[in-house]
């Protein structure tokens, strides 16, 4: 068993030939998977309908290299520009329904072991020549080259699952491939207790491992005690599901569950086979009598269908664990972590090919009372992968996990018999839709936890991403953030007067009601859109705002904004966010000491409606704030209903000259002033624009 290199140390030349070693080895060793097949045919066969033939994922892991090393300047010139395109995209994130009949021309194995030849040698070289120094972040080179070898031992489980998916007369046995033998009956599962305890997940940069994006940041949370089964649900344990027919009762199966059931006819296990006299079961090069104490591999629908069959039968509240669930039992029993047995040279348990090639009986590696924490099969999670807090994206690899963050792709915990690397380590996590086959089980708890996250935290329609920048983000043309600068002008017209209550109308993302409540004791934000008002709450709630937004093409960027980044953690208590029309408010909203419209006006419906009922919702001396390009359209405001930008008998009409004859008999105007403001498309298309804000006090 090899280790991964750390990141740090004091010898460069040391780490280097460490690295180069761990390269090596992992390439060989993904080569010899595929030694399992036995004829080239099975190549361009499909194991699996949803996914490219397997002649694509041996050249894709090759290919990840040369592509990742390319687009961070590393290298300078592709090996196999032709190959590169057609190894470059799985298709590994489809519905399970989606079926992709494209075609490609694929190339020979031949052809494809003489590409994988050369990127091996390109690869070693670039290791021996590369300026190394430690410790290996973020931004090294070197973590692209950390970044490839991880893939790869990705697709090496990946691509196990698939070559188990293939006929099995186009399969051998090897040597280097050797599975347990230890069959017999399943030992009696029992739920036992979990003690409550706190967990912290995530990791800084300092961290010695490498890790994938979603490691790193910050999740706490303290879990109550729950109970949780003794052993993976096994071979034998789900058998009993199966005979009280639990695939042909809806009941047990979720809306997605059903489809799926009804659509694949499943009515057992993929790696079940159905024999005259019962099931057997497909090992990576074997067919064998079903091993009833080996750990049943399911998809999540499966497990979730079993648990409320449980539950309906044991009369309690039978689950899956949440991911904090997972490691507060990993925890509670005091599992090593991965550097810990790499220093010992091997482990307690099935994991990173250090005992068998394929499961092992459920209750042959201990964990204090529990048994399989970690390793023998991966355990699903009812938990939707999602980003810690800090979350950033690496920009060699920004789709890695992003588009898993859609409620859809549950996290799998602890690792298989064939989780290497990073795979195997305590903090990784990986996400799979419900209907995805890994080596994959499950334990069963007993808990009414209610787990709070949030699951799609990347706002990605480009109208609310815009605004989400244009409120929160930074452009590039040296000026100033609207909304915070809108709001801190106001600030400065209020000088000694009250600052009780603020009304922030037209809020948009609500960066401006967050500025005024730096010094106003409650801030209400109302915005006629919905989905503004939902990224405001988000951030109110969350402190976080995630969004995409678009660089040139279908090329993208992930923006984040953190309220603690910004001072205004405090500001959050002081905020409160409603939907509402700005020309029907309702007659709550009033006894402000300051009323600020940001560029609103020229957007409304009847602005002069609007205007007129300004006074009666403002304190005595109170400030009405108003800023607008004046662009009138009459696509938002139908002509008969501006209140400036037209001729009246031949005269121009101002917009300011009809501010001051609406509100001239209730207020009176103290200044005005010009702020401009930037709209961000691309990353390169830019709208400059200037707004007059105009500043009015209650008579």
């Amino acid at each position: 068993m090899i280790k991964i290199p750390t990141l740090s140390g004091v010898d460069s030349e040391k780490k280097r030939r460490e690295i180069k070693a761990y390269f090596q080895f992992c390439y060989k060793r993904y080569e010899s998977l595929f030694n399992l097949v036995a004829d080239e045919k099975a190549y361009f066969q499909k194991a699996d309908p949803l996914r490219h033939p397997i002649i694509f994922y041996y050249g894709h892991t090759a290919t990840f290299f040369i592509n990742k090393l390319k687009l961070a300047k590393i290298i300078d010139t592709r090996i196999d520009p032709h190959l590169e395109s057609i190894f470059a995209v799985g298709v590994d994130e489809m519905s399970w329904d989606d079926l992709n009949e494209k075609h490609y021309n694929w190339p020979t194995v031949e052809e494809t072991q003489d590409y994988r030849d050369k990127v091996y040698a390109l690869v070693s070289d670039l290791i021996d020549t590369l300026p190394l120094e430690l410790p290996i972040g973020w931004e090294s080179p070197w973590w692209v080259i950390m970044m490839g070898i991880e893939h790869e031992n990705i697709h090496l489980e990946t691509s196990s699952v698939l070559i188990r998916q293939l006929p099995f007369e186009m399969i051998r046995e090897d040597t280097n491939w050797i599975e347990c033998e230890a069959y017999g009956d399943a030992p009696k599962n029992e739920l036992l207790n979990v003690s409550s305890g706190r967990v912290i997940l995530g990791k800084d940069r300092d961290t010695v491992l490498f890790g994938w994006d979603n490691e790193y940041g910050t999740h706490q949370a303290q879990m109550p005690k729950f109970r949780a089964s003794k052993y993976l649900v096994s071979n034998g344990e789900y058998l009993d599901f199966i005979k009280d027919d639990g695939y042909h009762k809806s009941e047990y199966w979720c809306d997605e569950g059903n489809a799926w059931r009804s659509f694949t006819r499943a009515h057992c296990p993929l790696f079940w086979r159905e024999t005259e006299a019962d099931y057997g079961l497909r090992t990576l090069s074997r067919e064998i009598d079903l091993p009833l104490n080996w750990p049943v591999e399911v998809n999540c629908l499966e497990a979730e269908a079993f648990c409320r069959w449980k539950s309906q039968k044991e009369g309690t509240n039978i689950v899956l664990p949440t991911e904090d669930e997972y490691v507060r039992l990993r925890e509670a029993v005091k599992v090593p972590n991965y550097l810990d047995w790499m220093e010992k040279g091997s482990t307690n348990a099935n994991i990173a090919l250090d005992k068998f090639t394929s499961s092992v009986p459920v209750d042959r590696f201990s964990f204090g009372d529990f048994f399989d924490v970690v390793g023998n099969v991966w355990q699903w999670s009812r938990t939707p992968i999602y980003p810690f807090e800090g979350f950033k994206v690496h920009p060699v690899y920004d789709d890695f996990t992003v588009p898993t963050f859609d409620g859809k792709h549950n996290i799998i915990n602890g690792g298989s018999w064939v989780s290497c690397g990073n795979l195997a380590t305590q903090s990784s996590r990986y996400g799979f839709r419900k209907h995805f086959y890994q080596h994959a089980g499950f334990r069963y708890i007993e808990s009414y936890y209610e787990e709070n996250i949030m699951s799609n935290p990347y706002t990605t329609d480009s109208i609310i991403s815009q605004y989400c920048h244009f409120s929160w983000g930074e452009n590039r043309l040296a000026v100033e953030n609207y909304p915070a600068a809108c709001a801190e002008l106001a600030l400065t017209y209020m000088k000694d007067r009250p600052k009780r209550k603020a009304f922030d109308i037209g809020c948009a993302i609500g960066r401006s009601t967050f500025e005024l409540a730096r010094e106003f004791d409650e801030v209400i934000g109302v915005d006629f859109s919905t989905r503004f008002i939902q990224e405001a709450q988000k951030i109110k709630e969350s402190g976080v705002l995630r969004y995409v937004m678009p660089t040139e093409g279908e090329l993208e960027k992930f923006h984040e904004v953190k309220l603690s980044s910004l001072d205004l953690e405090e500001e959050a208590d002081k905020v409160v966010f409603w939907q509402a029309d700005a020309c029907n408010l309702k007659p709550i909203f009033k006894d402000f000491d300051l009323i600020f419209a940001g560029n609103l006006i020229d957007r409304l419906y009847d602005p002069k409606k609007f205007l007129d009922s300004m006074s009666a919702r403002l304190n005595e001396k109170g400030l009405l704030v108003l800023t607008s390009p004046y662009t009138w359209q009459e696509e938002s405001t139908a002509k008969e209903k501006w209140i400036g930008g037209y001729k009246r008998d031949g005269e121009n009409v101002t917009t300011l000259q009809g501010l001051e004859e609406i509100l001239g008999d209730d207020f009176t105007l103290l200044d005005t002033q010009d702020v401009p403001f930037v709209i961000q498309e691309t990353a390169r298309k830019h709208q400059y624009t200037i707004a007059q804000m105009s500043v009015w006090e209650k008579k």
